[in-house]
């Protein structure tokens, strides 16, 4: 099956980064180099994209072709800047809301969670520049198009972000059941970014310790946790009511 967001070739992916092109992942073999690859190297740390650096055999599953040691894929959407975008928000004089992801990885995950957000209103997405979901032919397929129109931003750092959201008057909570709390008890008609962690390990102990708040979703089942694209929904969803 052809990817068109896959590019490969050292010349290839310096094409696309110097004629404006958003890259969503980019993989180095490890040890690469030479005067081509280090032109590269000084164009990305210039464009702040992070690398993945890899073996070659992961370079070899990635294409059959001859990558010269570096694949790329470029994103289908432009990303904003969490600082300018945070701004607008509150210039708007609309009470922020904001989702911020943790190292969320499944893919039709991510789609579902970007429709229900924009359904609900939520004025951007905030994800990590490493390790989360990518915006692929998956999850626009499953957003349903919506990632084409909610703001979605990518962060060195989730705690980077969290301190400046708080900086800029808005709390976080954590959805998490690492708390006695429920989402019912917890106040959300101020302004307010959501924490949704990933599908095995939930949000990392390390950002848990630097939100405002925890809350979580009573659970009557033998089943202890839902899909977290059914818990955010039910998250935003209690946040609209509050906020009515």
């Amino acid at each position: 099956m052809k990817n068109d967001s896959l590019i490969f070739g050292i010349r290839a992916i310096i094409e696309a980064i110097t004629s404006g092109k958003s890259i969503d992942k980019l993989f180095i073999q490890k040890g690469l180099h030479g005067d081509l690859a280090k032109e590269l190297m000084n164009l990305v740390r210039k464009q702040h994209i992070t690398i993945n650096y890899v073996p070659i055999e992961k370079l070899n599953r990635l294409t059959r072709n001859n990558h010269q040691g570096a694949v790329a894929y470029i994103s289908p959407i432009d990303f904003y800047d969490l600082e300018n975008l945070v701004m607008n928000v509150i210039e708007s004089g609309e009470t922020p809301l904001f989702l911020i992801l943790d190292q969320l990885s499944d893919v039709r995950n991510f789609g579902a969670i970007i429709r229900t957000a924009e359904c609900t209103g939520v004025h951007g997405i905030i994800i990590q520049k490493k390790g989360g979901a990518p915006v692929n032919a998956d999850s626009i397929k499953t957003s349903a198009g919506a990632v084409f129109k909610i703001p979605i931003c990518k962060v060195d750092h989730i705690k980077d972000a969290i301190f400046y959201l708080q900086g800029s008057g808005i709390q976080v909570v954590a959805a998490t059941e690492k708390t006695s709390t429920t989402i019912y008890d917890t106040g959300l008609t101020i302004p307010t970014a959501i924490i949704m962690g990933s599908e095995g390990k939930g949000i990392s102990q390390s950002v848990l310790k630097l939100v405002d708040h925890q809350a979580k979703l009573p659970m009557y089942g033998d089943i202890a946790s839902l899909n977290v694209s059914v818990a955010c929904g039910v998250f935003l969803y209690e946040t609209i009511r509050q906020r009515r």
